[in-house]
């Protein structure tokens, strides 16, 4: 069901509009439109023109949030009672979020002098580790003068060559260190008056040149082991500093929670002035805000604004004088809510327009059912998907379980639990034996013919839909003329009538009637835009192109009796399933060795549980397309627009 919108303007003084939406609008829901777009018509109205003041401090506390409490709490849990909340103004919350925030700033700032000497000393230490097995002081080496040192590294092969054929012929002293796969780290000393001839050299063997700093001491291990220790100091000062700030955050967690909420709160409100308007008066300014809310809703709001002389409300009642479209708020019985999901996906129901979602949970439902009738897996189905929805609040498993619900009973119609059928005798019959001879067709299985009676019930039930929507929204075409109309129906009703008798055994109408309701319906949809244009009093009844459009008549005729055959053939997969089912579950107990009479329970529990599970999902699919392309395409639209309330979902 639809729930019936009123269409509200709330109004009074500018400075108050705060107090109105914390106080009313975050207690009732109410869709908001943009007031100028629905005030075309008066003049004087502006915009505000004003910056959010809680923006900002409701950032820092998100930050906060986010850096130190995040994964430790559920902010959304945090409840109005709460005592931390209550008697927290906005003023409040804004201060203790901006004392907080200095407060580990400066703490902040602490920690990045620390990190940056630490990665001073950290880039200190990668550079002298590679050299830990020169032992020899490092500051002395700095002082040589003359003698000429250069630290860095060299490719294996190259360092390879280097010392096959150049280092037996040069005045170099060189001492390997560390290597990896890659380089080898070396240290060289040469005489200062051929240092730049060695040091080409060595530039010709690829040797990359590091430049180590003065500031170690003794030996590179020795100098190794004093950054290590400095790191190790850092590392603690800057642990001990962040702890200082978690602890802080933490000793205040509460009320960071209950600041964060109010400033959202505010900040959203705020932002309602985004689609408020206002007078252009300088000393007198009021605002204006315009919406939807649900009939009972509305009367409640009223009712509680009688006792407030500073805000007045006016109701529209007449939707013609509204420039916006009423939004799509449904209300379902609890047991068909979670089909609204997939209305959902296809598109709201425009308000006014019938909403299909208690008859899609039972039709799907009732025909997933008959495609997967089994009471053992339908047990599991209903059980499981119960079990699933209590603990997740998922719409696709209370879906689940309505579906396993139908399964079970019709397990017991065919007698099948968990693929054995001679447990009980069926209430009804076996999917894969019943049989019925036809007439001019023969021996057919009896669920096909039930199966395409039931579509055909199932067609003529949208068609009459179709009629009701379409009388809703005044369309004449769709009402009388069209396929999926009034004319549609005669002849539908007509053919599937005629095929009953026709299969019972029974006389048929006379001609004249056959003629009357075959050929005359066909005749109204043929001509079914003259026809509306006749009714609707239009000036030109018939197109200029006249025979264009006996031509094009013709075709979209033959493609109406083309889908009217088409879509009825459409439901002998509900059948052709229900037979597949009990043929899968045959072969599983085969394999199982039921019928040797030595049987495998490992691989008849899993047997079912594949057959429930695969093919419980293609049924689901095949049945939601018979949803949406044999019964929404015949009477569903799905051009509403959601109802999106402001209020209890950003209070």
């Amino acid at each position: 069901m639809i729930e019936k919108m009123k269409f509200l303007s709330i109004t009074g003084h500018k400075g108050d509009i705060d107090r109105v939406v914390d106080q009313y609008l975050s207690k009732y829901e109410i869709h908001l439109e943009n007031a100028l777009s629905e005030l075309k018509t008066v003049p004087n109205l502006r915009t505000f023109n004003e910056n959010n003041p809680y923006k900002g401090e409701l950032l820092k506390s998100e930050k906060l949030l986010a850096d130190y409490l995040s994964g430790q709490i559920e902010k959304k849990t945090l409840m109005a009672e709460n005592d931390h909340y209550q008697g927290l103004t906005v003023e409040k919350a804004a201060q203790l979020v901006t004392n907080l925030d200095e407060e580990l700033s400066e703490l902040c700032l602490e920690k990045a002098d620390l990190e940056k000497a630490l990665d001073q000393l950290q880039i200190s230490q990668n550079q002298i580790r590679p050299f830990i097995d020169l032992n020899y002081s490092v500051s002395s080496i700095m002082q040589f003068k003359y003698v000429r040192f250069r630290f860095g590294r060299i490719p294996h092969d190259y360092y390879k060559k280097f010392m096959d054929y150049v280092y037996d012929t040069i005045d170099v002293v060189m001492h390997r260190c560390q290597e990896d796969e890659h380089y080898i780290w070396v240290v060289y000393f040469v005489p200062d008056v051929i240092a730049n001839k060695i040091d080409a050299i060595l530039a010709s063997l690829h040797f990359e040149r590091f430049f180590l700093p003065d500031e170690y001491e003794g030996t590179p291990t020795e100098a190794a082991q004093v950054l290590d220790d400095k790191i190790e100091v850092l590392s603690a000062k800057i642990e001990e500093v962040q702890q200082k700030m978690l602890q802080k955050v933490q000793s205040q967690k509460e009320d960071l929670l209950a600041a964060n909420h109010r400033l959202e709160r505010f900040a959203t409100n705020f932002d309602v002035r985004k689609l408020a308007a206002c007078t252009n008066h300088e000393e007198h300014t009021f605002y204006i805000l315009c919406g939807w809310m649900s009939e009972t809703e509305a009367s409640a709001f009223l009712e509680e604004l009688e006792e407030d002389p500073e805000t007045f409300c006016f109701m529209e009642d007449d939707h013609n004088n509204i420039m916006s479209k009423p939004p799509t708020k449904l209300k379902n019985p609890g047991i068909f809510k979670p089909f609204e999901m997939f209305i959902k996906m296809y598109g709201l129901p425009a308000y006014g327009e019938i909403d299909p979602t208690i008859i899609l949970g039972l039709t799907y439902s009732f025909l997933f059912g008959f495609m997967f009738g089994d009471a053992g897996q339908g047990v599991c189905l209903l059980l499981g998907g119960f079990a699933l929805y209590q603990a997740k609040k998922m719409s696709l498993a209370a879906i689940v379980s309505c579906c396993g619900f139908f399964s079970t009973i019709f397990g017991f119609l065919f007698g099948s639990v968990f693929g054995f059928e001679n447990i009980w005798e069926p209430l009804w019959l076996h999917p894969k034996e019943a049989m019925m001879n036809l007439p001019f067709i023969g021996n057919l299985n009896t669920v096909f013919v039930v199966a395409v009676a039931l579509g055909m019930g199932i067609v003529l039930m949208t068609m009459v839909l179709n009629v009701l929507n379409s009388l809703r929204f005044q369309d004449v075409e769709k009402t009388y003329f069209d396929t999926n109309g009034v004319a549609g129906i005669v002849f539908y009703a007509a053919l599937t009538g005629m095929v009953f008798l026709y299969m019972s055994g029974h006389i048929l109408p006379a001609a004249v009637v056959l003629i009357l309701l075959f050929l005359l319906p066909l005749l109204v949809i043929f001509f079914k835009e003259p026809l509306t244009a006749m009714v609707e009093k239009k000036a030109e009844i018939m197109p200029k192109e006249k025979g264009m459009f006996f031509v094009q008549g013709f075709f979209e005729l033959f493609e109406v009796l083309l889908s009217y055959f088409s879509n009825t053939l459409s439901f002998v997969r509900v059948g052709a399933f229900a037979v597949s089912h009990a043929a899968m579950m045959e072969v599983v107990l085969m394999l199982g060795g039921v019928e040797s009479g030595n049987p495998n329970w490992l691989v008849i529990i899993l047997g079912n549980l594949f057959v429930c599970g695969m093919e419980g999902l293609i049924v689901g699919i095949q049945v939601l397309r018979l949803e949406y392309y044999e019964l929404f395409s015949r009477f569903y639209r799905g051009t509403g627009r959601e109802f999106k309330p402001y209020g209890r979902t950003n209070s």
